[in-house]
């Protein structure tokens, strides 16, 4: 990383993010060497089993009969950010588990699954559900930490079913996460070169993230290798709904013993990739807008479910990049050759985000009201949100 990112204003380095070059939004701590004390270790070894409970169709009663009681883990303040990240992990597929994974789903969280997930919610400053950040970003580990991330090198650690569908899914995510770094280390070098006017600095550092953009959607381009779209639809998806906007879901769910929420159910919107930072911080660095409707509403929702840390980055970019104004002036063929490059880049990726929308879950059964062809994991009709994201993503193109 050069120099000129610890001189720009408003732009800081990236480890002061939680972020790293690297490994871009991925957690850089080593997840897998994580020990949790006392209660904590003992409901991780308890979410570890879900993989064999939940094919029985008894998973409540299990999770009820072996998780230490909430007083055990009311209190996070004592863990570290790495132990409190591992702990959300395991505990948001548990509530995950427990909403989801019977017949007919719950509208009840129990004390022994809420106390510990809003405590655990509260400390992260985060939603207290499953986010992408736990279900991806803080929830993997490499097989030989001698060699990099890579599809051929990452494994899961905490799953719900198991199997090679559902690891793919999220292990792509990782590697799409881990590519990206390299075009995120490279934003501030890019609006320095903006303030001292160098357009050929810009165009080449853009030259150069354009061609991360080309492995970033080569690497989504893979997704049908190994996760197929029936066995998404049906093993994978269930888990991860919220309890917003959800038609199993009206009225969200109670979370039991938690004392600030009461009787009163609480919605919060489920997992979903849009939870993931890489898009919102090109849109902030390239300048694409979003209409002021009720989908940008929803955009705006999702940036409180981001780590605090990564909510600060596209926030500080946003506030800074005055790259698509600088180019605009410049009017330099080849800077918006380079910026053009970018926008269409994010936007190919939104559109085959919308092709496997189409493909995992608009063209697949309706098995149940909480596994919804027409309602997004997030709890929206996501067709029409992605292509209009996509389309206003193309509408920025110099």
């Amino acid at each position: 990383m050069s120099q000129s990112i610890n001189t720009v204003p408003g732009i800081k380095p990236l480890e002061q993010y939680d972020m790293s070059a690297e490994r871009g939004f991925l957690c850089r701590h080593d997840a897998s060497n994580i020990d949790l004390p006392d209660g904590w270790g003992e409901a991780a070894s308890v979410a570890r089993q879900l993989p064999n409970i939940l094919p029985s169709g008894s998973i409540r009663a299990f999770l009820n009969a072996h998780l230490p009681d909430a007083d055990d883990c009311s209190d996070a303040s004592s863990l570290s950010d790495a132990q409190a990240r591992m702990a959300t992990v395991h505990y948001s597929f548990m509530v995950q588990s427990y909403i989801w994974g019977e017949e007919s789903c719950t509208d009840r969280l129990p004390a022994c699954l809420s106390v510990p997930m809003v405590a655990l919610a509260d400390r992260l400053g985060q939603q207290p559900l499953l986010t992408y950040s736990s279900y991806v970003l803080d929830n993997w580990a490499l097989i030989d930490p001698a060699k990099p991330i890579g599809l051929d090198n990452i494994q899961m650690l905490q799953n719900f079913l198991a199997g090679q569908d559902e690891a793919w899914f999220v292990l792509v995510h990782v590697a799409i996460e881990a590519c990206a770094g390299g075009v995120l280390s490279r934003f501030a070098d890019i609006q320095a070169a903006v303030d001292s006017g160098d357009a050929a600095a810009a165009q080449e550092q853009l030259e150069q993230t354009a061609t991360i953009w080309s492995q970033i959607n080569g690497l989504f381009d893979r997704m049908p290798e190994r996760c197929d779209p029936y066995i998404y639809f049906e093993r994978v998806r269930p888990y991860i709904h919220g309890w917003k906007d959800n038609p199993a879901l009206p009225n969200g769910v109670i979370y039991e013993g938690v004392e600030r929420y009461g009787s009163a159910a609480q919605a919060f919107r489920g997992q979903t990739g849009s939870q993931s930072s890489i898009v919102p911080s090109m849109d902030a660095l390239l300048g694409v807008g979003h209409a002021a409707d009720p989908l940008r509403e929803y955009l705006d929702q999702l940036h409180e479910y981001r780590p605090r840390g990564h909510r600060r980055f596209i926030d500080d970019v946003r506030a800074t990049s005055t790259l698509r104004d600088f180019a605009q002036k410049v009017q330099s063929h080849s800077l918006n050759e380079a910026y053009n490059a970018n926008v269409q880049a994010v936007a190919d990726f939104r559109s085959r985000h919308l092709e496997y929308a189409a493909s995992y879950i608009n063209k697949q059964g309706k098995r149940s009201a909480g596994n919804d062809t027409e309602v997004g994991t997030g709890g929206t009709p996501f067709m029409r949100y992605l292509k209009k994201h996509r389309d206003e993503t193309q509408a920025r193109l110099l």
